[in-house]
């Protein structure tokens, strides 16, 4: 590692690092140097994370521009010089690739970056690499491993190398989390965000669909993506939130966030933030699948009632168990997936693949390396779907954002005045099985991301050292209170960790 002046620079928030680099102790281009040798020794090889699809060939260019440009100019703002990771699903046009782990779009290339992306360079930040992440965003297959992907292996856990990184952006997370970045961009469709951050003991912000736009990134499902970041601390994730927002024409919903965003949401940061605050507690379908992560979440409210909260105990959310057992969110996934994978693929400006059809049968040829853990269950049947004017699919979108919305979010809110509902965002991590795919014993995603609506994960504690989070979720471009939420609770907690490394729970 390069020696630096300042110490504990790995875990360094973004206003220290700027700190730092304007009295000179520390240039951009060296924080880079920092971050790569850093991914040489810890991701590519010692404990081999795999969380790194690829780093930026011209990260340290960019750094010594931006460096120049400080010295002349001044910063451009809190992002000025700040290496940040993409999601391997994050279209960029220059010397990486966009494949959303998937060996059928190696070589593709995109006819423009990703709307965050140019957001992001606008701001001055670094594009730093692409991170591994569940091949597809986890809807392959039925049975697949979360963090696996035929281009990048399997991502692991920096905490506990044999447990899942979990959710798609896996890669994401971990890179934060073992201090292989500053911040990371994630996307989410139903936890593939809180998931990852909350097992990895970091961070994550699933924002208000429309908040930030999704044209240039790889689809899921158009009524429930979204981009969001990935962080240590809520104040970095704060900042990184505040740089990618805005309207862009080529993403329809982001015209529903005109006058509701906000170019700097550190504004929002409040040690005394829950002083006050109604905080509601849906325990119908969100507790009680795991003795260890109630027993956090109960800690953590006992503690927001110490700091001021009103805890209104329990605050359920009357349609859970309709939402859970219901195949309506399936359906509507699996007809978008297949409409808005087609768009993508036929827009890019050249490509191996340009439908799903021809996806599914490059991985019948490579099923080798495609398919040796796993199949492809999910896009057969994606494939056999009709288009978005089925009735079936539109009753189900209807039904999904009835049960989420005006009946479920809304309504429990509504009714008890609240600021927010907690929850345990999920399990502790589970052991990785490449055999039988994911095991997990539950969450608390699923409403948010039937409704569109925001989630923050915060870490609350830790199992066996095994991070668990909580999550403080609300109403439609809520996120100026989630951040004032989460950052109360994080600044009076202080449970992130640096990871261990261990190889087992046991050693």
């Amino acid at each position: 590692m390069p020696k630096l002046l300042h110490p504990g620079i790995e875990e360094a928030t973004i206003p220290e690092l700027q700190s730092v680099i304007k009295i000179g102790k520390i240039t951009s281009r060296k924080l880079v140097q920092v971050y790569l040798r850093r991914i040489s020794r810890i991701d590519r090889a010692g404990p081999r994370l795999n969380s790194i699809a690829e780093t930026n060939p011209d990260a340290l260019e960019i750094a010594t521009r931006l460096d120049d440009e400080r010295m002349e100019k001044g910063p451009r703002g809190p992002l000025h010089g700040i290496p940040v990771v993409l999601k391997d699903s994050i279209a960029t046009t220059d010397r990486m690739e966009t494949t959303a782990g998937s060996l059928a779009l190696l070589g593709s290339r995109p006819r423009g970056e990703a709307f965050v992306v140019r957001r992001l360079r606008e701001a001055g930040a670094i594009i730093l690499g692409k991170a591994n992440l569940s091949e597809w965003a986890n809807f392959r297959s039925s049975n697949s491993s979360s963090g696996w992907s035929a281009r990048g292996g399997q991502v692991r856990n920096p905490y506990v190398l044999d447990r899942t990184p979990c959710g798609s952006s896996s890669g994401s997370a971990v890179a934060v989390a073992a201090n292989l970045t500053s911040v990371a961009v994630g996307t989410e469709t139903d936890g593939s965000i809180v998931c990852p951050s909350s097992i990895n003991g970091v961070v994550g912000i699933k924002p208000t669909l429309g908040l930030v736009s999704r044209a240039g990134v790889i689809p899921v499902a158009h009524s429930q993506d979204t981009v969001g970041p990935i962080a240590r601390t809520v104040t970095d994730a704060a900042i990184l939130l505040g740089a990618m927002v805005g309207v862009d024409e080529d993403d329809a919903a982001t015209k529903s966030s005109v006058g509701r965003t906000q170019r700097d949401y550190s504004k929002f940061l409040d040690r005394d933030g829950l002083g006050r605050a109604r905080i509601g507690i849906p325990r119908e379908g969100y507790f009680g699948y795991s003795d260890k992560a109630d027993a956090i979440a109960e800690a953590a409210i006992e503690r927001m009632r110490k700091l001021g909260a009103r805890i209104i105990d329990p605050a359920n959310i009357p349609t859970a168990k309709q939402m859970t057992s219901s195949e309506d969110e399936m359906t509507v996934l699996l007809h978008e997936f297949k409409d808005d994978l087609n768009r993508y693929l036929s827009d890019l400006k050249s490509s191996k693949v340009r439908s799903l059809k021809e996806v599914i049968i490059f991985n019948e040829k490579h099923k080798r390396k495609e398919m040796k853990f796993f199949g492809q269950d999910l896009f057969l049947k994606a494939q056999k779907t009709t288009n978005l004017k089925d009735r079936k699919y539109l009753k189900a979108l209807k039904k999904d954002r009835l049960l989420s919305r005006q009946k479920g979010i809304d309504f429990v809110m509504d009714k008890h005045r609240l600021d927010a509902l907690v929850t345990p965002t999920t399990s502790p991590a589970w052991a990785i099985d490449l055999v039988d795919g994911d095991h997990g014993l539950g969450g608390s995603s699923q409403p948010t991301a039937l409704a569109g609506y925001p989630a923050i994960t915060v870490p609350a504690g830790f199992v066996l050292g095994l991070p668990i989070g909580i999550t403080f979720m609300g109403r439609a471009y809520s996120e100026p209170t989630l951040i004032r939420l989460a950052y109360a609770f994080e600044q009076a907690t202080r449970h992130r960790m640096k990871p261990r490394y261990r190889r087992t729970v046991a050693s």
